[in-house]
């Protein structure tokens, strides 16, 4: 069966945002992915954070699920929705929330994001805090997916192990990671957390980026790419917007772990 993560360079109009991935659903459809990872804020690239409060929508009604769920209706395939802003109860701010629709067009999970980054980046002028527009989340989450288990995250997240560990512990075969990587940071460590985090958990990673120059003046990394469970790249785009595709095997996933028992070799937990 085949995965595929998209890259756009998303700007501060929903609209063409989702006629761009549209498109790319379209294409990964079309490539024969049963499912299909979307990137980081992939609807709407805000000049600030606090712009997200503008486009957010209430859990379960707005144009922006509504597309994602009407999308895997029709292509017959799993979408799950990179990020989109969710409103939160008594919060100005809002949920940096993935969301997972099923083929059928149903919810099949939502992870909002845990780690925000509020950071400023070392020997740049170069500062973000997500927190600034964005309420953290708390709930590690795993969903059924077409090519078994996957185990939720965003960007930020993937420099904390210790979220991985628990969605491998909890029967995760893949992870999803829509990001919006700084090229700084990008450069510097996108590929090395990526393979680590397949690596020590013996799980295939679809990565889904952002890619370019924004509004807002961000620059991000784009490198999309679907990664096997010992550590391989097994597709990448570099640049430019597209659709990543890759074979996913479990027979061969759990063969590997059987023949290479890490997982069950944990002693610290």
């Amino acid at each position: 069966m085949k995965l595929a993560a998209l890259q756009m360079t998303s700007c501060i109009d929903v609209t063409t945002n989702l006629a761009t991935a549209a498109s790319l659903l379209a294409e990964a459809a079309a490539g024969g992915a049963c499912l299909a990872l979307l990137p980081e804020n992939f609807s709407f690239m805000g000049r600030r954070e606090a712009d997200k409060r503008s486009v957010s929508e209430a859990f379960g009604s707005g144009p922006v699920q509504d597309f994602l769920a009407e999308q895997a209706r029709k292509l017959g395939i799993m979408v799950v929705g990179g990020t989109l802003p969710l409103r939160v109860p008594g919060e100005t701010r809002s949920a940096q929330a993935c969301l997972a629709f099923a083929a059928d067009g149903s919810l099949a999970g939502r992870y909002d994001k845990i780690h925000l980054f509020d950071v400023d980046l070392p020997g740049r002028e170069e500062s973000y805090r997500e927190s600034s527009g964005m309420v953290s989340g708390s709930d590690v989450v795993v969903i059924d997916t077409p090519a078994g288990k996957a185990g939720l995250s965003i960007c930020y997240d993937m420099r904390f192990p210790e979220l991985y560990r628990q969605l491998s512990a909890r029967g995760a075969q893949l992870l999803m990671v829509p990001a919006a990587f700084t090229v700084p940071t990008g450069r510097a460590h996108w590929d090395v957390l990526l393979r680590a985090r397949a690596i020590e958990n013996l799980c295939t990673v679809v990565a889904a980026g952002q890619w370019g120059a924004h509004e807002n003046g961000r620059e991000t990394w784009g490198h999309s790419q679907i990664i096997d469970c010992w550590g391989e790249i097994r597709a990448t785009l570099p640049e430019g917007t597209g659709c990543v595709l890759a074979d996913f095997d479990p027979a061969h996933q759990a063969d590997v772990r059987t023949r290479f028992p890490a997982l069950s070799h944990r002693v610290l937990v």
